[in-house]
């Protein structure tokens, strides 16, 4: 599966468009997470327990969009953006969506 951020795939037409996919995942945050975060807010410095959530956050979301494309049919993902929001205090949504289409090489 390719996936691309951009409209088009250099080296690629497209040749269908089989319309919007998406994934998502929701996480919510961890007690200890919280009180090492406040620690390190004192301090400065990067939020890695924060960093690695977000991570994996963004892995799940792409894996499950991915899926989505796939069960269309598609073998690329263009226009592809992440969304988050905040659903509850503690609670984040990470939502990735793009277009699933079929593209071949252009030489064809």
């Amino acid at each position: 599966m390719i996936l691309a951020t951009t409209a088009q795939i250099h080296g690629k037409r497209i040749v269908k468009n089989l319309g919007l996919v998406h994934g998502n995942t929701i996480r919510a945050l961890h007690v200890g997470m919280d009180i090492m975060a406040g620690l390190k807010n004192l301090v400065g410095g990067e939020v890695s327990e924060y960093t690695k959530l977000m991570g994996e956050s963004r892995e799940q979301a792409l894996d499950r969009m991915v899926d989505d494309a796939k069960r269309l049919g598609a073998n690329a993902i263009v226009g592809i953006q992440f969304s988050t929001s905040e659903i509850m205090n503690g609670a984040s949504e990470l939502l990735a969506y793009g277009t699933a289409v079929l593209v071949e090489d252009e030489s064809n």
